[in-house]
């Protein structure tokens, strides 16, 4: 790698790092429910899509099923989803979202479109666009899963 792309590529590791530190910071400043991004996301996916197998939500998610055990837990003791197992297999369980889940997810959409705005208000819908297809191309790409 030459000099030049090496540094333009840390510089961009450093906005990137610091984008996310302000995002976090203000997620939590806007959040009054105790949730991180993350658990929103999942109760999002479950509203939208219907109960899912843990597996199916680490694949989704783009995280481990270890993290997926740490962000249900959470969740379930706050009675926002539910974990059930199947009749036939009681290996397999699923998990989905409840009544009081949705009422969360609800109220969490005020402070998450205050994020959205924030971090990208900006923007034009083209400059989203591009941003999210370069952001999908490095997900594709990245090599660790």
């Amino acid at each position: 790698m030459d000099n030049q792309r090496y540094e333009t590529i840390s510089s961009l590791f450093e906005v990137v790092s610091t984008l996310e530190r302000k995002w976090s910071n203000e997620w939590n400043q806007l959040n009054d429910l105790g949730f991180s991004k993350t658990h929103i996301l999942l109760l999002d996916l479950l509203a939208k899509e219907g109960p899912k197998r843990p597996s199916l939500i680490a694949e989704r998610l783009k995280i481990t099923t270890g993290g997926v055990t740490v962000l249900t837990s959470k969740l379930l003791k706050s009675g926002y989803i539910q974990k059930t197992q199947s009749a036939n297999d009681r290996r397999v369980s699923q998990i989905a979202i409840t009544p009081e889940g949705r009422k969360a997810l609800e109220q969490s959409k005020t402070p998450v479109m205050a994020l959205v705005h924030s971090m990208f208000g900006m923007l034009s819908n083209e400059e989203i666009q591009t941003l999210h297809n370069i952001f999908e191309k490095c997900l594709e790409n990245y090599p660790y899963k």
